[in-house]
């Protein structure tokens, strides 16, 4: 029979991936024509998700989900609260959770850029994307299209790089991991 229990170290990890998530939305630049802004956060789903487990990864950005729920800060731009999640921009919370449990399953077992940034890009990316949109055609009553233009368009150039640089952090950080723990 597995094991389920976890480790104090993997619940290190896991409380720190959860601090840096908060504090990465707090990086924030609010844009005049959509209701979203460009955060840190994608940067932290794609480490999450690339140096934990798909339990863990799932755990954390749920935890990370609730911290924001029961109203202390931590959403986007210090935000909190249902009626954040319950908002046109609320999808991206929900498609970061599951974006970091399907780009950890599919990692694979070996440390590898070339599998990395590929998985975040064209797996993750449009995971968190088809959250965003149908939440933000939903809540403003939006065409697809214009949803689109206003939860997609904009943030495809820097969540790519973010996504590249993830990959590469997270191949480092691995390695790190894998030496120390």
């Amino acid at each position: 029979m597995k094991n389920n229990r976890v480790n104090i170290q993997d619940l290190t990890k896991m409380s720190i991936c959860v601090a840096l998530l908060c504090i990465s939305s707090y990086i924030y630049i609010p844009l005049p024509f959509t209701p979203a802004g460009v955060t840190a956060q994608t940067i932290m789903i794609n480490l999450i998700a690339l140096i934990l487990t798909p339990r863990q990864a799932f755990s954390t950005v749920g935890v990370y989900i609730m911290i924001g729920l029961i109203g202390i800060p931590v959403f986007g731009g210090g935000a909190s609260g249902i009626g954040k999640l319950l908002s046109p921009t609320g999808g991206f919370y929900f498609g970061f959770l599951f974006a970091a449990l399907i780009i950890s399953l599919l990692k694979g077992k070996n440390n590898d850029i070339k599998r990395y940034i590929p998985i975040t890009i064209f797996v993750g990316m449009p995971i968190i994307y088809f959250m965003g949109t149908v939440f933000m055609c939903y809540f403003n009553q939006m065409t697809v299209e214009a949803a689109l233009f206003a939860a997609v368009v904009p943030f495809l150039i820097g969540d790519t790089i973010k996504a590249i640089i993830a990959s590469f952090l997270g191949v480092k950080l691995n390695n790190v991991l894998k030496r120390n723990l």
